[in-house]
């Protein structure tokens, strides 16, 4: 089947839009029919070719309708509105604990650009073989393959086209906070960053009712928009440079919980600074391959603290991306907010707008 594709390819700048192959699908795979696709920084990332290889199709924030299932394939039939997350394998001892994110298949899952069998399912012209099941889904395309355990049902009074962040970096920021910080009522929070992830960060965190939500973020509208959302304090770097003065002006004592979601090195050891007795420090921002872990021992055992890795907000997507459009639908989660839509074919456009940060989170719609 011949299907329109975004291909990262090796020393170039710019995606490339192709005419690909696709394979049908296997027996435990699903055929999507994609409507849109969010772009997210580790897309960026694996355009590099870090991640599985180039050429490549990436896209791992996809929606869209089911078009064709495997035999062996019951949670979804033909015509399905789904969301599509990250694959796991669902057998492991991490899976069964509900912790896909930490599936011990997860690498070869998600990250190496085919099947665990080796094969990829995407061939461009002359029959060049493409790098792909990228998160299990490479939806930079109008159509891809997936599986049982990246997709989930969407509801009819949910904006199909938008659904895709929650897949990735809404429930990474959103999970970070609800499910793997677990953030206390009456607690504080600092959240460094104000893009997509940590905005998403702020509706979790007033949804578990912090009762003092600081954000770090240089772009004075994503600042606004965050006071918008729920924040209580913003602190911009360039006018407050000094991270932990700046923290403790407003909490002298330190913050219960901090949030990292750019992966600045210079940034993650400042937050220990920041932190009070018994503090935790939740890290999902992707630091350069070396980068040590953040603080001081001495100061760690003294006071307490916890430095916590997470992965897609600790989520398990079949109970929490329903779990966050229950709360759209209820106003309480207005992620929609932090969207800006583009045509697909305008994939290149739209990475620089995000990279200059006119736009906060972007959504590619296929049929725009």
């Amino acid at each position: 089947m011949k299907i329109t594709a975004a291909v990262a390819r090796e020393g170039q700048a710019d995606f490339s839009f192709e005419a690909v192959d696709i394979d049908e699908p296997r027996a435990d795979e699903i055929l999507v029919k994609v409507v849109g696709v969010g772009l997210c920084h580790t897309d960026m990332v694996a355009k590099t070719g870090a991640i599985g290889g180039l050429p490549a199709v990436l896209g791992h924030e996809g929606s869209g309708i089911v078009d064709k299932v495997g035999v062996s394939v019951t949670k979804v039939k033909p015509g399905d509105r789904v969301a599509i997350s990250f694959r796991s394998c669902g057998e492991c001892v991490r899976c069964k604990e509900g912790q896909p994110a930490y599936c011990l298949t997860m690498p070869m899952l998600n990250y190496i650009g085919m099947r665990p069998d080796g094969t990829k399912a995407l061939r461009g012209s002359g029959g060049e073989q493409l790098a792909s099941n990228f998160f299990g889904q490479s939806s930079f395309a109008t159509y891809c393959l997936t599986y049982e355990r990246n997709v989930v049902k969407v509801p009819d009074d949910v904006p199909l086209e938008l659904v895709g962040p929650l897949g990735c970096g809404v429930q990474t920021g959103a999970g970070g906070i609800m499910r793997s910080l677990a953030c206390k009522p009456g607690s504080s929070l600092l959240i460094l960053g104000g893009g997509a992830v940590g905005l998403s960060a702020v509706m979790g965190a007033v949804i578990q009712g912090c009762s003092t939500i600081i954000v770090l973020e240089p772009h004075e509208v994503r600042r606004k928009l965050a006071i918008e959302l729920g924040a209580t304090h913003v602190i911009d770097p360039a006018t407050a440079p000094d991270l932990i003065a700046a923290l403790r002006a407003i909490l002298p004592h330190g913050v219960d919980y901090a949030f990292d979601t750019t992966g600045i090195p210079p940034l993650q050891q400042a937050t220990m600074g920041c932190l009070a007795p018994h503090g935790t420090f939740g890290i999902v921002g992707i630091s350069p391959p070396g980068t040590p872990v953040p603080g001081d021992m001495t100061t760690v055992m003294t006071f307490g603290h916890t430095i916590k890795g997470i992965i897609e907000g600790d989520s398990e997507p079949d109970v929490f991306i329903p779990q966050m459009m229950d709360l759209y639908k209820a106003g309480r989660f207005p992620f929609d907010r932090l969207i800006r839509t583009y045509p697909f074919s305008e994939i290149n456009r739209a990475i620089a707008e995000q990279h200059h940060g006119d736009c906060v989170k972007v959504v590619l719609l296929m049929d725009a």
